[in-house]
């Protein structure tokens, strides 16, 4: 069976939104974007191109998809990421996209996400890295279809913008740290494992 990582850069107070530029994602007036680049080192580099994983295929919900594709294609100077990005397998889930997905070696998930990616997992190949994709990432929490988390946790906290771990009223649990490592810049990148629940009620969260 396929397993699904997901690939997070989190603040301390658990915001994912937008680690990588200052236009990425400005929703909800959102001012913070790029804040996680000051923060890379070799050591996250090696990790982040290792980590254990093996070959893996790219899994991305519709807008990460097209923030990608907008960027990295189009990037010229030399960068290990663009030759990785353009020809790995990638799948998209989406409930909008209907036209041929214009990325190399790109597959579109049309309609029900967690039936596709749940058949898709059935099936013999290359396990699924989520990047970023927020909201496909708890729509999956609420399925328990995720396997490992690798959390990149930056020491800076922002008061504001999307949460990984929070979605309307519910919080998602509970997980188990099976590994960790810090980087020279005080990220400390954690990969953990879904864990039975706390919880003896098993009231009001969902379990991860």
């Amino acid at each position: 069976m396929r397993k699904i990582f997901v690939i997070e850069n989190l603040t301390l107070d658990g915001v994912m939104q937008a680690p990588g530029r200052p236009d990425e994602d400005t929703r909800g007036g959102f001012k913070h974007g790029g804040w996680a680049l000051s923060y890379n080192d070799e050591v996250m580099m090696r990790e982040m191109m290792g980590g254990g994983m093996g070959q893996t295929d790219l899994l991305f919900g519709r807008r990460t998809y097209e923030d990608f594709y907008g960027f990295w294609p189009k990037q010229t100077n030399p960068n290990p990421f663009t030759e990785v990005l353009n020809n790995t397998r990638k799948y998209v889930v989406s409930t909008t996209l209907t036209d041929s997905l214009p990325w190399a070696n790109s597959t579109l998930l049309a309609g029900d996400g967690v039936a596709a990616l749940t058949k898709l997992k059935q099936q013999p190949g290359n396990d699924l890295v989520i990047l970023g994709s927020g909201v496909l990432v708890q729509s999956l929490m609420r399925h328990t279809l995720i396997d490992v988390y690798r959390l990149s946790i930056h020491p800076l906290v922002l008061g504001s913008g999307r949460h990984l771990f929070l979605h309307g009223d519910t919080a998602f649990t509970t997980l188990r740290l099976t590994h960790a490592v810090t980087t020279t810049t005080g990220v400390v990148i954690a990969t953990y494992k879904p864990a039975k629940p706390t919880n003896p009620a098993g009231k009001g969260v969902s379990h991860v």
